[in-house]
């Protein structure tokens, strides 16, 4: 059974997507990506007392729209990346995730091997279940509130969406995985599942939209002959 939306859109439909990059001057990398801008600086040399120069690490600073900012440090790789959220309406952590990859894109650092803990190649999106059992994706704030559970997925992006002649790849395609899931509420084992195949369905969109905007930023090697 489907749900109305107060927007007009089926369950699966996402909302326009954006996505804007060099939005910021002095940040080594920027993007925004619908209600969020993200900015990356470095990577660059520790400053830190006695910092471990064989460990890396990401201080993360996370800056609401209204409220107090948020600060975190993860030992990953050593760069800044710094949030702005300009509109908060709904599924705010997977458009973070996207604005981070175009961030990263964007200051220049190759993708392709950086941790996977940092998001990087990937794409996020959250998927809502209703009282219903209905399943929605892309919700606004107002559709997350009322529904019975939600999660967000984050999964690895289609090589082939990102570079054009990526050479041989495993059996199963790398999109099939899933880098990590965050869920608010209850739902049952079927109900993640369902979830995680609609999430997924999606992701082709989302992953051709990120080609079309990144592809001119991705360095030479990684591109080939155009």
């Amino acid at each position: 059974m489907e749900v109305d939306r107060e927007d007009g859109r089926t369950p699966t439909m996402l909302r326009p997507l954006a996505c804007s990059r060099t939005v910021l001057n002095r940040a080594h990398g920027s993007a925004s990506w619908s209600q969020v801008l993200a900015a990356v600086y470095g990577p660059k040399a520790g400053t830190k007392k006695n910092e471990n120069p064989e460990k890396a690490s990401i201080e993360v600073i996370w800056k609401p729209k209204i409220g107090q900012i948020g600060k975190k440090a993860y030992d990953v790789i050593h760069l800044i990346s710094e949030y702005q959220v300009v509109n908060d309406d709904g599924a705010l952590l997977p458009c973070a995730i996207n604005a981070a990859c175009a961030a990263l894109v964007d200051a220049g650092i190759p993708l392709k091997h950086l941790a996977v803990q940092l998001f990087c190649a990937a794409v996020a999106i959250c998927c809502c279940l209703a009282e219903t059992g209905c399943i929605i994706l892309d919700p606004t704030k107002l559709e997350e509130q009322k529904m019975k559970a939600f999660v967000y997925l984050v999964f690895p992006n289609s090589v082939l969406s990102v570079v054009q002649d990526s050479g041989p790849t495993n059996d199963e395609p790398m999109e099939h995985g899933i880098i990590t899931s965050v869920t608010h509420g209850a739902m049952s084992v079927d109900d993640y599942f369902n979830c995680l195949k609609s999430g997924r369905a999606a992701t082709a969109k989302l992953s051709n939209f990120l080609r079309s905007r990144l592809q001119n930023r991705l360095p030479s090697d990684l591109l080939g002959d155009t």
